[in-house]
């Protein structure tokens, strides 16, 4: 069990309806990144390291605007999405 489990929020989608949401599994992806599972996070949510890179980008753009930056953004948006709700698809069938 995770250090960090006592802290993390329940699912209330999962508690109302049965079915897990598509950020289910995000929560305890972000603690297995901070305890060195990288492999564990990645199979606990796919799209963690898309996640990442996305806000990184979000965050270097918002400090200096580059021309590309906006490009790499919308990129990693997309990316995500696709992950996001392909392994939520996955998860219902």
């Amino acid at each position: 069990m995770s250090q960090y489990e006592d802290y993390m929020l329940p699912c209330l989608n999962k508690k109302l309806f049965g079915f897990e949401c598509m950020g289910c599994g995000m929560q305890r992806s972000v603690a297995l990144i901070l305890e060195g599972d990288f492999i564990g996070a990645f199979f606990m949510y796919p799209a963690i390291y898309t996640l990442i890179l996305l806000f990184g980008m979000l965050i270097v753009n918002a400090l200096k605007i580059y021309e590309i930056s906006q490009k790499i953004i919308l990129t990693l948006v997309i990316i995500n999405i696709v992950i996001i709700v392909g392994n939520f698809l996955l998860k219902i069938i």
